[in-house]
């Protein structure tokens, strides 16, 4: 099984001005998912949150609108984080929606049926 992976920037949190700086960024919420190659619409994904404080003195990339920054904060993303873990957690749930081993059971004896709608 083939599986793409793919993050999403869905919020930063960022201190507006501080020792001369703009927009700290402190948090990145993200979105990684894997996407099933043979069938794209399998997919799994988590949500998350990665803390990236700012320790004054050391380099500091202001925040841009650009694919160039979200490219960065995406390496952050992928040194923070244990990505190979969260790949395979991923590959587990997809594997799961192509072959479950789960199913819901309901009870309907006790539903009467909808009266028919003249």
């Amino acid at each position: 099984m083939a599986i793409a992976y793919s993050w999403t920037i869905n919020q930063l949190n960022a201190t507006i001005s501080e020792d001369g700086l703009k927009n700290i960024i402190y948090t990145v919420h993200y979105t990684y998912t894997g996407t099933d190659l043979e069938d794209p619409t399998v997919q799994a994904s988590t949500i998350g949150t990665l803390s990236t404080p700012y320790e004054p003195g050391t380099p500091f990339t202001p925040w841009e609108d650009t694919q160039a920054f979200e490219n960065i904060v995406i390496g952050w993303l992928n040194t923070g984080l244990d990505v190979t873990a969260m790949q395979v957690s991923l590959a587990n749930q997809i594997a799961l929606i192509i072959n479950p081993v789960d199913e819901n059971l309901y009870f309907t004896f006790n539903n009467p049926p909808a009266p028919p709608v003249e």
